[in-house]
């Protein structure tokens, strides 16, 4: 069973960045897309950004486009998102996700345990 391992929440003010990370312990994840989700108290589960395998295509939510940027290590089996610029709206948990097929959509198949991100003064 592939464990995803997301870690960098934290408390940010506005403007500021943050930098999350997502491992996989013992896995490769350079056969996988990997995705980072999001959910803010009483709202659904939004995409954020998503990655091919390779790292060659990679997309965003509108929200985030400019912002932030994913991008992956597939030596180091890590993936990670760049956060800048933050707002109080991005504050949500974040989950990081992995694709059994090298595509990407609102259904990964592995989902992380997810990280608090508070953007607040």
């Amino acid at each position: 069973q592939l464990q995803l391992v997301e870690s960098g929440g934290g408390l940010v003010q506005p403007g500021g960045p943050l930098r999350l990370t997502c491992a996989a312990p013992g896995f490769t994840l350079g056969y996988y897309a990997m995705g980072w989700f999001r959910q803010a108290p009483g709202k659904e589960r939004e995409g954020v950004s998503c990655i091919r395998s390779s790292g060659g295509r990679t997309n965003y939510a509108d929200s985030v486009k400019d912002r932030f940027t994913i991008s992956r290590d597939n030596a180091k089996n890590t993936v990670y998102l760049q956060m800048n610029s933050l707002k109080p709206e991005d504050t949500a948990i974040y989950y990081c996700a992995a694709y059994v097929e090298d595509t990407c959509s609102d259904y990964p198949d592995w989902w992380g345990q997810g990280t608090q991100v508070t953007v607040s003064s």
